[in-house]
């Protein structure tokens, strides 16, 4: 367990921004990423009979769409105790093997931080 009060921040920002992006669309997850120029972008759950993503995933996708050449950081909120391999591998996709992945409860509370690598 992380103790969320030592966080920089700018990651404290992300993660909560991702708890209210899952609280405020009701879905399983919410998610945050930081880029390169510290822009966020923050999305849920996305769960379409035609299209699944990840709330991570989504954010990923939104900060490409949105022109972020890199990732400083990312965030999910979750009732799951690890984050996938699909979504370490988007963001190491954009952010790098070392970019941080902050992984926490409904609570806000960080469970773990992992490396998308």
């Amino acid at each position: 367990m992380t103790d969320s009060s030592a966080l920089d921040p700018e990651d404290r920002k992300i993660v909560t921004l991702a708890r209210s992006a899952r609280a405020r669309n009701g879905v399983p997850e919410g998610a945050a990423v930081r880029d390169e120029t510290g822009r966020t972008y923050v999305a849920g759950t996305v769960a379409l009979d035609s299209l699944r993503l990840s709330a991570l995933r989504t954010a990923v996708a939104m900060a490409v769409a949105s022109g972020a050449k890199s990732l400083e950081a990312a965030a999910v909120v979750t009732d799951s105790d690890t984050v996938s391999d699909e979504d370490r591998a988007a963001v190491r996709d954009l952010g790098g093997p070392e970019t941080p992945v902050l992984l926490a409860g409904p609570d806000g509370a960080v469970r773990a931080t992992v490396t998308a690598g």
